[in-house]
């Protein structure tokens, strides 16, 4: 068992070294984009993102893979001039509450602002957003070997809007929309602003991802139908992946964060390259 891990590990360490490769040997992120007539002229705001100084990414880019500290994190964003341990205890247990205030202290991220009281070192937040985008981001540079961007604005004369994360991976451009917001936040014109921007854009792949671990059929998926509806005289169905993974064409998909974000994605992207390469679509026609 352990030789099997070991090669495991050796076969995903090649095939992330292949990748740089053919990263390095293919035209750069920029000039896909100057290539469809997009060029980026703002990206990556700082303005609301959290996250610690350069010692410390790795470990916090390691927790943000957990679910709920990154529902604490929200918390401790909402209640940034002050907080207490009960007041962001609502996604985890106590105990595992205050070892997410002690790492976040020992990241410098928050600061002691009385007895049993905590404050956001870094303020005014307006959302989690962009640390959001930020994570994503690092996901698809780390784990997929992707040269990738986030909080991309372009000067477009009639789609606007942020690209939340703009990526090359092999050769290809992925357009992801990211979502902080559970679904019954969700409505229907950030359903027609995505697909407004995947018909500008034409990327080769494209993702819906919601930060939650909720249902994605009951709601999200109706509003994917019917905004097809509009677009389209034969709109192609929503097919389920798994759980709550859906494609469209095979190379648009409705993905979120339960079981695993690396994960995920790594799905999608696997099912692009093994059968969406190979289907028209009239998405992006």
């Amino acid at each position: 068992m352990t030789e099997e891990k070991e090669e495991i590990r050796s076969l995903r360490s090649e095939i992330k070294r292949l990748r740089k490769a053919l990263t390095e040997l293919t035209p750069s992120l920029e000039t896909l984009l100057r290539h469809r007539g997009f060029r980026i002229y703002k990206k990556e705001p700082s303005d609301d993102l959290v996250i610690p100084s350069k010692k410390f990414l790795k470990d916090y880019y390691e927790i943000l893979k957990k679910y709920s500290f990154r529902l604490f994190l929200r918390d401790v964003i909402k209640h940034q001039e002050y907080f207490t341990k009960e007041q962001v205890t609502k996604y985890a247990t106590s105990d595992v509450t205050g070892s997410y205030i002690d790492f976040l202290l020992s990241v410098k991220l928050i600061e002691t602002a009385g007895a049993q009281r905590f404050r956001l070192k870094k303020r005014p937040v307006k959302s989690f957003g962009e640390t959001l985008e930020w994570f994503l981001c690092e996901i698809l540079k780390r784990e997929f070997s992707a040269e990738a961007t986030w909080g991309v604005k372009f000067k477009r004369p009639k789609v606007g809007g942020d690209y939340d994360l703009i990526a090359k991976i092999d050769g290809s451009i992925l357009y992801m929309e990211v979502k902080s917001s559970p679904p019954k936040q969700i409505y229907a014109n950030e359903i027609t602003a995505f697909f407004d921007r995947v018909f500008d854009l034409s990327p080769e792949i494209a993702v819906f991802f919601m930060d939650t671990e909720l249902r994605m059929k009951d709601k999200i998926v109706p509003m994917f139908e019917e905004e097809l509806k509009k677009r389209l005289p034969s709109p192609p169905p929503v097919l389920r992946l798994e759980k709550e993974l859906f494609q469209i064409w095979n190379r648009t998909f409705i993905i979120n964060a339960r079981d695993s974000i690396t994960n995920n994605t790594g799905k999608a992207l696997s099912w692009y390259f093994r059968t969406g390469r190979k289907t028209p679509c009239p998405l992006n026609a």
